[in-house]
């Protein structure tokens, strides 16, 4: 089984055993991204801001000042949380571009976890649907069978 395949539990397991770093898995997780550019599942990757995450999250651990379970682990969060430093767009060309004035609730307690934001995911245009089909930006298809959709309600 490859990294990029793991629960967020036995990830967190790894990296607290010492076993694999949270840049190695940002790594994995980044390759993965590009080796599935296709399916239409990410519309912005953070690339740079990820791998810095990820150095601080593996110093942080070094240092034993482990910020807890999400500690270095990889995310990415639905097109619908607002963050200040990524565009937020909801999935709709209306709001493309747009950069929030601030982060959301869940992405501030996401990144005081120490969690690695590796970018943006599509998702129904405002949220309206279940199947992920319909973004303005194009459906994200799934990774285990493109005929069928990836879903996407929360």
């Amino acid at each position: 089984m490859q990294l990029v395949d793991l629960t967020i539990e036995n990830i967190s397991r790894l990296l607290e055993q010492g076993e694999c770093t949270s840049v190695e898995l940002t790594e994995a997780c980044l390759a993965r991204i590009d080796e599935t550019r296709d399916l239409g599942a990410w519309l912005h990757v953070c690339a740079d801001r990820a791998l810095d995450s990820a150095r601080g999250a593996d110093e942080r651990r070094r240092a034993g000042d482990c910020r807890g379970p999400l500690d270095g682990v990889p995310i990415g969060l639905k097109d619908i949380f607002l963050t200040a430093d990524i565009p937020t767009t909801c999935g709709s060309k209306i709001l493309e571009g747009f950069l929030s004035p601030y982060d959301g609730t869940a992405v501030e307690k996401l990144q005081e976890s120490g969690a690695v934001m590796l970018g943006k995911l599509n998702m129904d245009e405002f949220a309206m649907g279940s199947s992920n089909e319909n973004s303005s930006f194009g459906p994200a298809r799934n990774p285990h069978d493109t005929k069928r959709v990836a879903g996407g309600s929360s």
